[in-house]
């Protein structure tokens, strides 16, 4: 792995908003989005530093990931890598269409709102909208799939 580009990504985080914002004009050829914060920012700088340096084919990025994976687990490592849910930043608006009805919810800092009150779990969210048990990041769309090790 290219230890340049992650040393790039791990300084991000201490950059100054300003020396962020020159390092998206310099790696997007543009002028940053006004409106997102920080972790956003950072986030898509890190994202857009892989991308320059190993490219953006999603097939290879993943065969590649998958290759350090089994090479930092080892033969010993697990047999599948457990799913993982990507929580939203607090302010991000969830929206899902069940039955032809849009729902709308805000991600917290400490849970999510829905209708006016605040809830601690998607899957709740999800269990009042559908009449059943759900897994919330699954109903939302949070969930990445499981990626087997052959």
């Amino acid at each position: 792995m290219n230890n340049a580009v992650l040393v790039q990504i791990a300084a991000l985080p201490k950059m100054p908003m300003a020396a962020l914002k020159n390092k998206w004009r310099d790696l997007y050829n543009a002028d940053p989005p006004p409106a997102f914060n920080r972790a956003y920012i950072v986030s898509k700088l890190a994202y857009r530093l892989q991308e320059l340096a190993w490219g953006s084919d999603g097939a290879l990025l993943n065969k590649r990931l998958e290759a350090m994976a089994r090479s930092k687990l080892g033969a010993s490592g697990r047999d599948e890598l457990r799913t993982r849910v990507q929580r939203p930043l607090a302010g991000t608006k969830l929206i899902r269409e069940y039955r032809g009805i849009e729902y709308h919810i805000t991600v917290l800092a400490d849970g999510f709102a829905y209708e006016g009150r605040k809830y601690h779990s998607l899957s709740r969210i999800a269990q009042i909208i559908t009449g059943s048990p759900w897994s919330g990041p699954a109903f939302f769309g949070l969930v990445e799939r499981k990626i087997k090790r052959s």
